[in-house]
């Protein structure tokens, strides 16, 4: 009976007991009443400790109809991306006492259900939708009664949520520019096809054209992975002309080129510049030192994490977009164009 009582969760009946004080001040304790003394707050806070009690959720939902948690739904958990984007939101979120709640389109949602709807379960009191995620008819009624705000996808239109991504046109262009700067004419871009991808192709051409090196231009498909940047080096290797330089659509496919560069006994950078994009940890790495073009990560999530509380406030606010501008990180996988 002993073990049974102390393996027993605490009840705040129980907390008033241990601190001599009735149940309802200890409610009002745990709501930051100022109404209650810092003698009895003290009393309070001593027993909880010693009691190890954790409030219910559940009851909180009934008495406030919010649960202080907010949804965010990535496209991809295993993108490196995510980190710096997560640590802004964590910023803001935390420091309002909001909890954040992870899943990509694989792992929360059930087979044949839609990836937002455990996040609807929850009753999350807001949403992030972060890169290129599918909408679905749920995901699209989730967005008309939740505050919502996507993260580094423009195309993805949704019912009164708010946009907040870097400008992949000028991160690429500015990729381009500092690979001709070298004096680089025969540079690559690896793809992928994802909407932030695809810009910063479109940007790789404009510039190429721009600098007259439209006969340069070449264009390689890959689904992202480190595998695929791999495979699509190899191949570009493999022609009669190989490129002096590489811009990639993210890091994992740049250091996927950086290993199949190795193994062609290409190195880089004397005989092969690589860009990625993203600046993850990845390309701080010292043994990879990749210069990458940073799309300021830390700082969408903090916006996305202010628009979003804005709109949990007042969401009658209109639609609003921002996009922040990025930077190139230059390292020691980029260096002068060979001239043999």
């Amino acid at each position: 009976m002993k073990h049974q009582e102390a393996a027993k969760r605490p009840t705040i009946n129980d907390v008033a007991r241990e601190a001599g004080v009735s149940r309802a001040l200890v409610s009002l304790v745990l709501r930051g009443s100022p109404k209650v003394s810092e003698e009895r707050r003290q009393a309070v806070a001593e027993a909880i400790a010693a009691l190890d009690y954790r409030p219910s959720n559940a009851a909180r939902w009934l008495a406030s109809g919010r649960t202080r948690t907010v949804g965010v739904l990535l496209d991809d958990l295993a993108n490196p991306w995510f980190v710096e984007l997560l640590d802004g939101l964590q910023s803001v979120l935390g420091g309002q006492n909001l909890r954040m709640v992870l899943s990509d389109p694989t792992y929360l949602a059930r087979p044949g259900e839609s990836p937002v709807s455990a996040f609807m379960d929850l009753r999350v009191d807001g949403l992030i939708i972060a890169g290129d995620v599918l909408p679905d008819d749920s995901l699209v009624r989730a967005t008309m009664h939740t505050p919502t705000v996507i993260a580094g996808a423009r195309a993805l239109r949704l019912p009164s949520a708010d946009i907040v991504t870097n400008d992949d046109v000028a991160g690429a262009h500015l990729a381009v520019e500092h690979l001709i700067g070298l004096g680089h004419h025969n540079i690559a871009y690896l793809s992928a096809p994802t909407e932030s991808a695809g810009l910063r192709a479109s940007s790789y051409q404009d510039a190429m054209a721009l600098h007259g090196l439209g006969e340069h231009i070449r264009v390689v498909q890959t689904d992202l992975s480190e595998h695929s940047g791999y495979e699509a080096m190899n191949s570009l290797l493999q022609t009669g002309r190989p490129p002096t330089a590489v811009l990639a659509a993210n890091d994992i496919l740049a250091v996927g080129a950086l290993s199949a560069a190795d193994e062609h006994g290409m190195s880089v950078p004397s005989r092969l510049s690589l860009v990625g994009y993203d600046n993850t940890y990845l390309a701080g790495i010292r043994h990879i030192s990749l210069t990458s073009v940073d799309p300021v990560s830390r700082d969408v999530g903090i916006r996305c994490a202010q628009l979003l509380l804005e709109r949990m406030a007042d969401p009658s606010l209109p639609q609003r977009t921002e996009v922040l501008a990025p930077h190139l990180v230059v390292r020691h996988s980029t260096g002068t164009a060979r001239r043999d």
